[in-house]
């Protein structure tokens, strides 16, 4: 089985893993907030969409050479990858905290025109997810963790 011994798969597995491991304790340490679901979580630090990328075009390029076109068209897509994770992602995040408001006001205005606390749980609407995107720093780190791991990894492996 081929799928085993593919090194850009692998790393970039390892890298989105690995990146979204880590904000655990770099939250823990930022905010002195315990939260062990941002292992499952999207956007934060470091991004782990840039992670996988960087892993991904660095295996990539690690395997092939620099000068293979797989090699370019990874690095296309990995910055294709980081600029919406700050671009259009990010705007949908800002999109849903206006949302968000706007539906706590709404059910405030609601709950002062009739009994809307008296209404069962399955009726009220969830808020949607916030942190959707990255901000740059965090692409920056995040394809950074990816890179170095790879280079680790290759290191130890090859």
């Amino acid at each position: 089985m081929e799928i085993f011994s593919n090194f850009p798969l692998w790393a970039s597995l390892f890298a989105i893993v690995f990146a979204q491991l880590v904000k655990i304790p770099i939250q823990f340490i930022a905010m002195r907030e315990f939260n062990p679901g941002l292992a499952f979580a999207t956007g934060g630090m470091p991004s782990s969409h840039s992670a996988a990328v960087t892993a991904l075009a660095t295996g990539i390029g690690l395997q092939e050479g620099l000068g293979s076109n797989i090699f370019a068209l990874s690095c296309v897509f990995a910055i294709i990858v980081m600029f919406d994770s700050t671009g259009v992602r990010r705007q949908a995040g800002e999109q849903a905290i206006m949302l968000n408001q706007l539906l706590k006001d709404f059910s405030h205005f609601v709950e002062e025109a009739r009994l809307w606390n008296s209404k069962a749980e399955y009726q009220k609407r969830e808020e949607l997810k916030e942190l959707l995107g990255h901000q740059p720093i965090e692409v920056f780190f995040g394809g950074l963790t990816g890179i170095l791991l790879t280079i680790v990894l290759h290191t130890l492996l090859f």
